[in-house]
C-alpha cells in the first residue's frame, strides 16, 4: 500500500502543500483550527508524521496523568476498554493526556488498594472499575483528602466519597433483560439471573431491576435464588448444566456480568439453542456468534467509546478544581444487539 504524501495530506486537509508544511515546521503561526483539522486528516489517513503534527498542535496544551484501574485483562471487553481509553486520551483537544491502565491481580481490597496507590503516585485523577468495599471506599477518601479525584465507571463504588460515576443505569438494564425474557418466552416459568459478586454495585442494581420488573409487570414467571458465578467461564458452564437439570421448566437466564461464556458453552451442549431465551451483557466476539446461532437472545451493551469519552472528559475538567464541577453520576443510554442488527 502506498504511504500517504504531504499532497495527499493537504488534499484531505482541504488546505495548501505550504499550509501542511507549516504546521509540520512550525515556522509560521497557523490558526488553531487549521492545524486541528490538519492533525485530524493525518490520523485518518495515516500519514507517517502524525505524531509529529500531534506535538506541534498540541504542544501549548496543559499536560495530565490520567489513571485507569480494569479488572480481568485477559477478557476481550476489557481489552476493548482499554483501547478505547488510549483513544479517548489521544483524541482530547484541550490538553495532552498520558493515559496509564493497570489491572488489579486480584478483586479483593488489599490488591485493588495497592494498584490505586501506584496510579496515585503518578497520576492526577483516577478511574477505576471493581467491587464495592468499605476499605476501598477508605483509600478512595485518601486520595481525595490527597487531591486525586477518583470516578467510579461500570459499577458504582465509594458512594459519597468517589468523585463520579460514569457508566449505564443499572437498574434499567435489568429490568430491561427481563422485559425481554417475559416478552420472548413461548409460556411462562422459571427464570433466574447470574451476578459476579453481590459487592459489584452494578451487578446487584441489575438484579434488583430484573426482579422487580418481573414482580411488577410478569408475576406468572418464577424468579430462583440468584446465582453467584465470580464472572468466570468455568462456574457459569457448570452452574448452567446443573440449572438446565434441577428446573426442566426454565425458560431463560441473565447473565448480568462476566462469565457468559460458560452459559453459552453449556446451552450449546445442551442443544437447547432457541429453546431458551438467554440475555448477556456486552457484545463481544463469544455474544456475538451465540447472537448468530440463536444460543442468546439479546446482549445488552455498554458504549465503550462514548463512555471513555465522557471519562477522560471529566477526569480532566476535575483536576484541580471544586467537587462540584463534575457531575456525581453520568448515565450513558445502553446498545441493544439481537441476531437482526449485529
Amino acid at each position: 500500500m502506498k504511504r500517504p504524501t504531504i499532497q495527499d495530506l493537504a488534499d484531505a486537509s482541504g488546505v495548501s502543500v505550504a499550509t501542511v508544511d507549516r504546521v509540520l515546521n512550525g515556522r509560521h503561526r497557523v490558526r488553531e483550527e487549521t492545524a486541528r483539522r490538519v492533525y485530524n486528516a493525518a490520523a485518518s489517513i495515516g500519514y507517517h508524521a502524525v505524531g509529529l503534527l500531534r506535538q506541534r498542535v498540541f504542544q501549548d496544551l496543559p499536560h495530565h496523568r490520567l489513571g485507569f484501574l480494569l479488572q480481568r485483562p485477559t477478557q476481550s471487553f476489557y481489552q476493548t476498554l482499554a483501547r478505547e481509553i488510549e483513544h479517548a486520551a489521544h483524541a482530547h483537544t484541550t490538553s495532552r493526556i498520558t493515559a496509564q491502565v493497570e489491572y488489579a491481580t486480584a478483586s479483593t481490597p488489599a490488591a485493588i488498594i495497592e494498584t490505586l496507590k501506584l496510579l496515585a503516585s503518578r497520576n492526577q485523577a483516577i478511574a477505576l472499575v471493581g467491587p464495592d468495599y468499605p476499605a476501598v471506599a477508605a483509600e478512595v477518601e485518601a486520595l481525595k483528602a490527597r487531591g486525586i479525584p477518583t470516578f467510579s465507571i461500570l459499577s458504582d463504588l465509594a458512594s459519597g466519597v468517589r468523585q463520579g460515576y460514569v457508566g449505564l443505569n443499572n437498574r434499567k438494564v435489568g429490568r430491561t433483560a427481563a422485559w425481554m425474557i417475559a416478552k420472548a418466552a413461548k409460556r411462562p416459568g422459571k427464570v433466574v439471573c447470574f451476578v459476579g459478586s453481590h459487592r459489584y454495585h452494578g451487578h446487584e442494581l441489575r438484579e434488583i431491576g430484573f426482579r422487580s420488573y418481573f414482580r411488577e409487570n410478569a408475576p406468572e414467571f418464577e424468579v430462583l435464588e440468584t446465582l453467584i458465578n465470580l464472572e468466570t467461564p468455568e462456574i457459569t458452564h457448570e452452574a448452567t448444566v446443573n440449572l438446565l437439570k434441577e428446573h426442566p421448566d426454565l425458560v431463560g437466564f441473565y447473565v448480568c456480568g462476566g462469565g457468559m461464556e460458560g452459559a453459552i458453552s453449556a446451552v450449546r451442549e445442551e442443544g437447547l439453542a432457541g429453546k431458551l431465551v438467554v440475555v448477556v451483557n456486552e457484545l463481544t466476539p463469544d455474544s456475538h456468534s451465540a447472537l448468530a446461532d440463536d444460543v442468546v437472545t439479546m446482549a445488552i451493551a455498554t458504549p465503550v467509546k462514548s463512555l471513555c469519552s465522557e471519562l477522560v472528559t471529566l477526569m480532566t475538567a476535575s483536576i484541580g478544581s471544586e467537587g462540584d464541577a463534575v457531575p456525581g453520576q453520568s448515565f450513558l443510554p445502553f446498545d441493544i444487539y439481537t441476531s437482526e442488527n449485529i
